[in-house]
Parts: C-alpha cells; sequence; structure tokens
C-alpha cells in the first residue's frame, strides 16, 4: 500500500491550481457555468477571506442547505481551506428536519438557496426563527438555536436578516493573504472536514464525523482497483455527476475525487433523465456516477436511442446493491468497457471496498469488490466473532475510511466501532476465497420466517430472472403464524401486464425452498425512494401490510 495523503483540501485545491489552473473543472450546464481549477481557487480564497471576516474560525460550523448549485463547490473548499467545518443539509428538509440539524450540529452559519421544489426556504426560516426577520444581517440571536449568528443567501436573493454571497466576499476584502495563509496553516488532515448527516429513516439521524484524511485518502484509493491498485480514471476524463453534494457519495465522488485526479466533472443540479443523455453526448462524458435507479431511468427513457453514447467508457455505481442483470445490461446497451461496483457507507467516508468489472459476464458482478488499501474486512457473528469464509454475517470495517465517531453522541459512537476499531455496519455479507465481499442485505431488512432466516436480495435476484419482471423488492411481512412472511414488490415490463400474481409464486417454487417463496406478490408502478434513490423497504412492508389487512389476507 501506499503512504496516505496527509494533506488537507484547501493545499490539494491550490497544488492543482497550480498545475491545471487553466484546465475546466466543474460546469454546471443549467446555468451554463464553467469553473477552471484557478477559478475555484481564487473564489476559494475570496470566501475563505470572508468567512475569516464574518468571525468564523478553525472548528466553526456551517450549514449548507442547497442542491447543486455553483456556489457548493466554491463555498465548500473555502470553508475547508481555514478549518471551518461543513454540514451538508439535505435540500429536501423541512421545518423539523432543518431544525434538528441546525440544533444537533450547533451551526454557527447557515447558507440557502430560495427554494427548493415546493419549499420556501426563507420562509421555513422565519418561521422557526422569528428573530431572524428584524436582525442585522451576520448578527443574529436566537433563543431555539443560540450558536447560529449568521444566513446568506447563494441565490443572491436580498432577504431580511440575511446576507448574500457578495456581502461576505465585500467583507474578506479587509483579511489580507498573510492573514488567510496563518489561517490556513492551522489546519491539519486529521481536523473534521465534515460532519454528514445519515438518512434518519429508521431512527434519529446522526452526524458522521468525517475528517480530511478520511475523506481524500478514500477519493485518492477510489477506481484503482487493479493488481496494483492501478487508476483506471485520468485528469482526461469527463464525469456526469446528478447526485446531491449533501451525500457522501456525491461529496467524496464529485467534489474531493475531481480534485485529487484532476478530472473534470458535469454536475447537475437536480437529476433529470432527458438532461443526463443530453450532456453525455455534448459534453463526451467518460464516466457516469448513478444509482441504479438513475441507470434504469436512461434506460427504459423513450429517448435514449437518440443520443450518442460513444464517449461512455465506464459506469460507477454506488448507494444501492445493484443486480446483476442490470449491470449487465447497463454495460451492453451504453457500450461501456465495464462497471466500477462500490460499497460504503457515510460513516466510512464512503467507500470500503471496490471493484471493476471489465466483462458482462465477469463473476465479480456478483460481489462488491476488496477492501481499499489500508482498509479491513470482518464477518462477525453475532458473539462479534469471526466468521469463516462463505459464511454471512455482519460486515465490519477498519482503517483510514472509518469515522472520527459521530458528533455529540458518544453512546451512539460506542454502539458502532468497537473497542478494536471495528465499525459495525449493520449490513450482512459473507467473503468469497478471493476477499471479495458479496452483499447479502440489511440485518433490520432480514426476514425471519418460522426461524428460517430469508435474505430479501437472494429472492430480488431470482425475481428479476423472470420473464416480463422489470424490477423486484422483497420485504417482510408481519404473521403470527410464523413472525414474517415473504412479500415480494414487482414492476413489470411494459409488454408483461398480464402476468398474475400465482406465476410468480410458481417461478419461486421451482427454483428456491418453500419457505423462501413470496407468500404474496403485489404489482407496483413505483417504489417509494429515500432522497439518494434507496428504496425505503420499510415502507414497502407498511404498504404491504396495510393490503394484506384490508383484504383479510393476514396470517
Amino acid at each position: 500500500m501506499s503512504e496516505l495523503l496527509e494533506t488537507t483540501l484547501g493545499t490539494a485545491l491550490r497544488e492543482q491550481a497550480a498545475k491545471r489552473g487553466n484546465n475546466e473543472f466543474i460546469f454546471f450546464p443549467n446555468q451554463n457555468i464553467r469553473y477552471t481549477f484557478g477559478d475555484i481557487d481564487k473564489k476559494a480564497d475570496a470566501l475563505a477571506k470572508g468567512l475569516l471576516a464574518a468571525g468564523f474560525k478553525k472548528g466553526s460550523h456551517i450549514g449548507i442547505w442547497a442542491y447543486n448549485v455553483p456556489d457548493w463547490a466554491p463555498l465548500f473548499y473555502a470553508a475547508a481551506r481555514v478549518g471551518v467545518i461543513v454540514v451538508p443539509i439535505n435540500a429536501n428538509c423541512k421545518h423539523k428536519e432543518l431544525a434538528f440539524v441546525l440544533g444537533q450540529a450547533d451551526i454557527n452559519g447557515l447558507f440557502i438557496v430560495d427554494r427548493f421544489r415546493d419549499a420556501d426556504y426563507s420562509e421555513i426560516l422565519y418561521q422557526l426563527i422569528p428573530e431572524l426577520k428584524t436582525a442585522p444581517a451576520g448578527n443574529l440571536k436566537s433563543d431555539t438555536f443560540p450558536a447560529l449568528r449568521m444566513v446568506t443567501n447563494l441565490d443572491q436573493t436580498l432577504h431580511p436578516g440575511m446576507y448574500v454571497l457578495e456581502n461576505l466576499i465585500k467583507l474578506g476584502s479587509s483579511v489580507d493573504d498573510t492573514e488567510l495563509s496563518q489561517a490556513e496553516a492551522q489546519v491539519s488532515s486529521a481536523d473534521v472536514l465534515c460532519i454528514m448527516y445519515t438518512s434518519g429513516t429508521t431512527g434519529i439521524p446522526k452526524g458522521a464525523m468525517l475528517t480530511h484524511r478520511n475523506v481524500i485518502n478514500n477519493a485518492n484509493y477510489a477506481n484503482r482497483t487493479g493488481p496494483n491498485r492501478a487508476g483506471v480514471i485520468y485528469d482526461s476524463d469527463v464525469v456526469l455527476n446528478p447526485l446531491p453534494f449533501f451525500y457522501v457519495t456525491s461529496l467524496t465522488g464529485g467534489l474531493v475525487e475531481s480534485l485529487i485526479y484532476g478530472f473534470k466533472v458535469v454536475v447537475l443540479e437536480a437529476f433529470d433523465p432527458l438532461r443526463c443523455l443530453e450532456f453525455i453526448q455534448n459534453e463526451g462524458c467518460t464516466w457516469l456516477f448513478f444509482v441504479p435507479t438513475m441507470y434504469m431511468a436512461l434506460l427504459y427513457h423513450p429517448r435514449f436511442g437518440e443520443f450518442s453514447m460513444k464517449s461512455v467508457q465506464f459506469g460507477c455505481i454506488g448507494g444501492a446493491v445493484c443486480p446483476p442483470e442490470l449491470m449487465k445490461t447497463i454495460i451492453t446497451r451504453f457500450g461501456m468497457k465495464g462497471i466500477y461496483l462500490a460499497y460504503g457507507l457515510t460513516e466510512t467516508s464512503p467507500f470500503i471496498t471496490d471493484v471493476i468489472a471489465e466483462d458482462p459476464d465477469d463473476p465479480r458482478l456478483t460481489t462488491v469488490g476488496a477492501p481499499f488499501p489500508g482498509v479491513e474486512v470482518s464477518i462477525r457473528d453475532t458473539t462479534n466473532r469471526e466468521c469463516p469464509v462463505n459464511v454471512p454475517g455482519e460486515i465490519c470495517a477498519r482503517g483510514h475510511n472509518v469515522m472520527k465517531g459521530y458528533y455529540k453522541m458518544e453512546e451512539a459512537t460506542r454502539e458502532v466501532i468497537d473497542q478494536d476499531g471495528w465499525f459495525h455496519t449493520g449490513d450482512l455479507g459473507h467473503l468469497l476465497p478471493n476477499g471479495c465481499l458479496v452483499i447479502d442485505g440489511r440485518i433490520k431488512e432480514l426476514i425471519i420466517r418460522g426461524g428460517e432466516n430469508i435474505y430479501p436480495q437472494e429472492v430480488e435476484n431470482l425475481l428479476r430472472t423472470m420473464p416480463g419482471i422489470q424490477d423486484a423488492q422483497v420485504a417482510g411481512i408481519p404473521s403470527q403464524k410464523y413472525g414474517e412472511e415473504v412479500a415480494a414488490f414487482i414492476i413489470l415490463k411494459p409488454e408483461a401486464k398480464g402476468l398474475g400474481e400465482q406465476e410468480v409464486i410458481e417461478f419461486c417454487k421451482e427454483k428456491i425452498s418453500l419457505y423462501k417463496t413470496p407468500r404474496y406478490v403485489f404489482f407496483v408502478d413505483s417504489f417509494p425512494l429515500s432522497g439518494n434513490g434507496k428504496v425505503q423497504k420499510f415502507r414497502l412492508g407498511e404498504l404491504g401490510l396495510k393490503t394484506v389487512q384490508e383484504k383479510g389476507l393476514a396470517t
């Protein structure tokens, strides 16, 4: 393994600006804004000076509550440059979720956009913080959020009590280069770069503290998957990234990996399959950073065949387990050289393992690859003992990618990071003799029927091989007799609308054990998704339970 990079994001940006100053770095096509490495470096300096002039210092917290607007990137780099910790806030958050993060994360400065979808951000803030309307800009005093003192609008719209970004840049004119350099020199690779909040779909959101070392080395080792961890992504590549920066996969892959490698990234403000097709063709994108549901949206778009995909060489899949058959379809229909698979969590910066599969029939498509250099993977049973090869258990990881801990949640940190430094993921998996990891599902998604363990992914993979089925998800439904029953939720291909429940059940009976065969089959048009495209199985379970109760089918 090569030595870990012990640099900071601010220093990495300076080095790339010196080396590739005139090279295009980030393109925001919705607003036709193109930044070079030099542009971002200069803007980061100006904003960093503004943060210092406004009273922020190393260890201060700023929240960015926005989708992928052009100023997101330079603001992130500016904060990192002077040791200000960034707290990305999901753009879908509203009153309750926002209030939780503002308070729990002790946010000192909040950067917002005017609105996202149906949400008026300023109005939400005025409802949460009535004092904001009458407070002098930059001098907020809130009883509910005592740490918060400044709100800034990234859309340059003037609102009572708020700055616009240009105000901050003007403030920074009073800070000279020496003061900026002194602040920058105080930042180390061990310092926290960002606090990334988990989705909270199964409990209270927790803020994972990720350091510069965590994120930079995770980005540096990504896409180095050969025998000698040879790189397969280069500074000449063009990456399409429609994933929001408030998710760690996009933050690391879109804003940090692009900086470390020096490639160009095309950033969409929000996912739109048609626009993705346009930009792949027009910008000559060589890599696609998507989750599985996004690939499916492009593949099944009625205009897919109208656009040239000849520039695409690789696709990156993260954020959710992708069925092997879908990966084969992606490689074939896009004409890719291969698929880059990665597995990880917010708490691991995010990646733990990865692999490049260049052949649609490569057996590694059924795995998520081998651990990153400097990262260990161990499969543990319920007593925390290591499981043998091919035996499922909880996936645990240890290494430079593991978070510093959850912010202000010491007990929760101890629950997931044991005394030996192993981070317990809550995911089920097993290791193969070749060292590759296979994901078997989530511990909380494991179905236990009459004492038998059923892994939803096994049944899902089988269902996706049945003619007429476009996609399938499996969840457990409570049963008085067996504890849980298996329920299949199926999206049919357009030409297979006549497929029936009993046909699906008989198909499964012939190929898997009876106890794994779905007791219930539901045909749906779509799956409930979280903001980052992950299927929310708990909602499927709720839907299924309600349906069987209404029909009097519950057992």
